[in-house]
């Protein structure tokens, strides 16, 4: 796709009229086995493998009237025993190597999703949410022209080949930002400042509706509550500067909410030794 991309673009630049022909599930402005040949000059092939056999020996029969093209492909017969092109710039063949024309291609990016999702909770009994919430975002989030990568923080048994603490906080760090219904999907992501989108999956919230409160995260909400207006404006948002800077204070804040307790367990740890066994109990 990047290679009909910029051979598109060049022929735009070029001021020369084409119709891409494309085949389900691709969009194009024609199918090929609709047009009337008689109406084009040139074929122009873009990318790929390419050799002698079906379906290219009937679409070449078909298109016999036009002059052919081949454009960055890999020739799978030799060149001496077969060429049907009348101008050909091959990616490889046994006469030629090239570096693949996509090198030539802008780059194109699109945001980075964490998609951090929490098992059913049994423990919480009817209020469990969790297949209308995860059905919702799944929804949702396809959608967007995103890269959406599943992320499992747990470490028994990893649903997503991450196999240590590491891994997982790495992979959470590369997102632009997540969407979870973990209680350590929030706190890795923002740890990390990185900009999570909170849905707490039992109704009437509970430990991740909770923690997101105590540190002051906005982007939460109890999943009974949850609704697509909500997480596309929630997706908004995470995708701006200020959610990333939102982040960053979030995490300073609960760090420096923590300040002291190492000193007082410490405290209490040395008071009860001395104490002796009888005395702490």
């Amino acid at each position: 796709m990047l290679a009909l991309d910029l051979a598109s673009k060049w022929l735009k630049g070029g001021g020369i009229d084409f119709d891409i022909a494309a085949e389900a599930p691709f969009v194009g402005d024609v199918r090929l086995a609709e047009v009337d040949p008689a109406d084009y000059s040139h074929v122009l092939f873009v990318c790929g493998p390419f050799g002698s056999g079906w379906p290219i020996n009937e679409m070449m029969e078909r298109f016999a009237g036009c002059k052919w093209i081949g454009l960055n492909l890999t020739m799978l017969e030799k060149i001496d025993d077969w060429n049907p092109f009348d101008f050909l710039i091959e990616r490889d063949s046994d006469k030629t190597k090239r570096a693949d024309m996509v090198f030539l291609a802008d780059s194109i990016h699109v945001p980075k999703i964490g998609l951090i999702l929490v098992h059913k909770q049994k423990e919480y009994g009817s209020r469990c949410r969790h297949e209308e919430v995860d059905r919702l975002i799944r929804s949702e989030l396809a959608k967007i022209d995103a890269a959406v990568v599943p992320i499992d923080t747990r470490l028994d048994r990893n649903a997503t080949g991450l196999n240590s603490i590491g891994q997982i906080e790495t992979m959470i760090a590369a997102m632009d930002f997540t969407v979870t219904t973990r209680l350590h999907g929030t706190v890795l992501s923002l740890k990390n400042g990185v900009p999570p989108i909170v849905i707490d999956p039992i109704a009437g919230g509970a430990k991740v509706i909770a923690q997101s409160r105590q540190i002051g995260w906005g982007r939460c909400i109890e999943g009974e509550k949850l609704t697509c207006e909500w997480l596309a404006e929630a997706v908004r948002y995470a995708q701006t500067p200020q959610a990333k800077l939102d982040a960053e204070a979030c995490r300073s804040a609960a760090k420096k909410s923590l300040a002291g307790i190492q000193a007082q367990l410490g405290d209490y740890l040395r008071s009860s030794i001395q104490a002796g066994p009888e005395e702490s109990t």
